[in-house]
């Protein structure tokens, strides 16, 4: 799936979902070593438990953030499932 992120400094995330497990995350642009951390850390993680860790993070002052914008991109892939 590609998802178009909002409020944030990446300009997109990419990801593919394999038995309900996030597989080839990669965030577009971004703080590169947060982004990629962030990428290896939920690689083969079950898609709900990676929502309900990465949602409602912050970033700064900011109501969003990268781990933020990538809960909401699997909430969209699980509401057109």
């Amino acid at each position: 799936m590609d998802y178009k992120t909002q409020g944030v400094c990446s300009r997109a995330i990419h990801f593919d979902v394999e038995d309900n497990r996030l597989k080839n995350v990669i965030f577009e642009g971004g703080c590169a070593g947060n982004t990629q951390g962030v990428a290896r850390l939920i690689e083969g993680m079950d898609i709900d438990d990676a929502i309900s860790r990465l949602e409602g993070i912050h970033c700064g002052p900011r109501p969003t953030s990268c781990p933020d914008q990538l809960a909401k991109a699997l909430k969209q892939y699980k509401a057109n499932q």
